[in-house]
């Protein structure tokens, strides 16, 4: 959601000075939650693209980031592939789970908890999961209050998530045993930043990413 949305920007589509659509209206054009409209939001307005302004909305201030090279996406045809981008995310997801843990306000850590229930919906529903899934990890991201973190989760895009582009059918594809073990890991990592626990919460991303690595192989052996 968040790359799409800066894709937007970038094509001019918005210029400097626009309003970006209400929460609603994007939530409604993209078919996601108004939940992940808030959390990509949020990302541009860590990356210095958008600004909000009380009682008026959000509005770009800058079309582009400057001086970052977008990674290549997700290989479908390779399964390594994905199991690369995960060696790379559990270098810089793992810290900063612990850091959310240490540094986060009251309203981040309700993020967090709310981006976990927002998957847990969608499972119920059977829903895509897929966007609610990187909502979840930009919230994290955001909660350590440091932008950078949330700028890699961008930059990486909708490759973070790449189950659908690996089974090559869709989401729907994917079994409800394999999203509730993913929702389970989510849990374990919400709850152990809600209690301010960075060890655990470490731990916990750490097992969380490492799982999905497992999953990935067993799909090449």
């Amino acid at each position: 959601m968040a790359a799409g949305l800066e894709q937007l920007l970038a094509s001019g589509a918005l210029a400097v000075g626009d309003r970006l659509p209400s929460e609603s209206s994007l939530a409604a054009t993209h078919g996601v939650s108004r939940t992940v409209v808030r959390e990509a939001i949020a990302v541009l307005r860590a990356c210095g693209l958008v600004q909000s302004r009380q009682g008026a909305g959000v509005y770009v201030i800058r079309q582009t980031r400057f001086g970052n090279e977008l990674l290549k996406p997700v290989d479908p045809s390779r399964v390594s592939s994905a199991i690369e981008l995960l060696e790379l995310r559990a270098a810089v997801e793992i810290e900063a789970a612990g850091l959310a843990a240490e540094r986060r306000s009251p309203a981040q850590e309700g993020r967090v908890l709310e981006a976990c229930a927002t998957f847990q919906s969608a499972l119920d529903r059977a829903e895509p999961t897929a966007d609610a899934d990187f909502a979840f990890h930009q919230s994290i991201a955001l909660a350590t209050n440091n932008p950078r973190f949330a700028e890699f989760l961008n930059m990486i895009g909708s490759s973070i998530i790449p189950r659908r582009r690996i089974s090559g059918e869709g989401e729907d594809q994917v079994s409800a045993d394999y999203l509730r073990k993913i929702q389970g890991e989510h849990e374990a990592i919400a709850s152990a930043i809600s209690q301010s626990d960075p060890g655990a919460a470490r731990a916990a991303m750490r097992a969380h990413l490492e799982g999905s690595s497992v999953r990935y192989r067993a799909m090449i052996e």
